[in-house]
């Protein structure tokens, strides 16, 4: 939920909210703000500090500071097991909660000239799959529908999308509870996009992003860039091939494949409805989503975000 004050005002997570969170939280933490960069802003709000090379992560709500606190610990975990991770400061005591937000600061990761490859990512995930949990770090199970509602509650869009939206909720509940899965549990990053993995100046590949990180079934992490292939056509088959080699399964070939896919495809569009009152753009796009949400038939003509 959001602060008293937040709610008094009608003021919802905007920039410019975010951005007087991380100011306070930059001046509680004894960092300088000024000249900072708002580099996101989607489920988080992410700015650059231009003093010091640190990046500061604001979350929407106080309901999201157990997930941050699972964040800084996941990151000393990978940094301690050896896997190239994004580091929290460690000698900063986090997260914070300022105004409702937990807000958490990260290294800033200098990235080189080249993006990673989706080989590397399906490398990055074998690697990250067969690590053993320590002991005391405990990460939930995937609870994919845990964060639709909150975001269909607050989202500004019209009743109708709501009403249809809550609709296609409830049919990928049902299938979710028909879903079996072969293969055991294990850490799982839980948001396995190429795009979560950066490219050091010196040519490493970094895992960011831990917000998503459970124990369970490894298909939730393969499930990301199977959908961004086979539906929405984001990757040539060259690199796709690429990424199944490197990890050593292809989970289009698994009959549960397409009920992930629904999962995935609303996640996305849930997602992206949040924020359609910042630019026209981000309205053009979930426009363009949920329409094709009401027809299964209709090509995912989706852009990147």
């Amino acid at each position: 939920m959001a602060s008293d004050a937040a709610r008094a005002s009608g003021e919802g997570f905007t920039s410019t909210r975010a951005a007087r969170v991380m100011s306070a939280a930059c001046r509680s933490a004894g960092l300088d703000d000024d000249g900072a960069e708002l580099i996101r802003f989607g489920e988080n709000a992410l700015f650059r500090l231009a003093a010091a090379p640190v990046i500061v992560r604001i979350a929407r709500g106080p309901e999201w500071l157990e997930n941050a606190r699972k964040e800084v610990a996941v990151s000393r975990w990978l940094a301690d097991a050896g896997l190239p991770a994004s580091r929290v400061l460690e000698d900063l005591d986090q997260p914070l909660s300022i105004e409702g937000h937990p807000v958490t600061f990260w290294h800033l990761i200098v990235e080189g000239e080249r993006k990673a490859t989706y080989g590397e990512l399906g490398a990055v995930l074998r690697d990250l799959h067969a690590l053993m949990l320590p002991a005391g770090l405990e990460l939930p199970r995937v609870e994919p529908f845990d964060k639709w509602d909150l975001r269909l509650e607050r989202a500004p869009i019209p009743e109708d999308d709501k009403a249809f939206l809550r609709k296609r909720q409830r049919e990928l509940q049902d299938k979710y509870a028909e879903l079996r899965f072969e293969t055991p549990k294990g850490p799982v990053h839980g948001d396995a996009h190429v795009q979560n993995l950066m490219v050091y100046k010196r040519g490493q590949v970094i895992l960011i992003d831990f917000e998503g990180f459970c124990f369970d079934h490894p298909e939730w992490d393969l499930m990301v860039t199977t959908v961004e292939h086979h539906s929405l056509g984001w990757q040539t088959d060259e690199q796709y091939a690429d990424f199944v080699m490197a990890y050593g399964r292809d989970l289009y070939e698994w009959p549960g494949y397409s009920t992930l896919r629904g999962i995935q495809e609303f996640g996305m569009t849930t997602w992206l409805m949040q924020n359609v009152g910042e630019s026209k753009r981000v309205a053009e796009e979930y426009r363009r989503r949920i329409g094709a949400l009401q027809d299964d038939d209709a090509p995912r003509d989706w852009h990147p975000w």
